[in-house]
């Protein structure tokens, strides 16, 4: 089980809840979960998602394990330049 917390936009497609705890083995799992259970996620999945595990960010690293009882910020991507 790890902690989840969405970040910003992220907690909106959740009806405002931020915080939830998954039980996932990696991200891949995590993201599948989060989509199952919140369906409006799955955009912000497709367009980039940036992962912070106990405060390492993991960018498009679907496979890294995440470690019982992690604390995790799922964050959009920022966009423009």
């Amino acid at each position: 089980m790890v902690e989840v917390i969405l970040w910003g936009s992220l907690s909106a497609v959740a009806g405002g809840k931020a915080k939830h705890d998954i039980e996932a083995k990696d991200i891949r799992e995590l993201f599948r979960k989060l989509a199952e259970q919140y369906p409006g996620i799955e955009p912000w999945i497709d367009r980039g998602i940036a992962v912070a595990i106990d405060g390492t960010i993991y960018r498009d690293t679907w496979s890294k394990e995440l470690p019982p009882g992690a604390e995790i910020f799922l964050l959009p991507r920022l966009a423009g330049g």
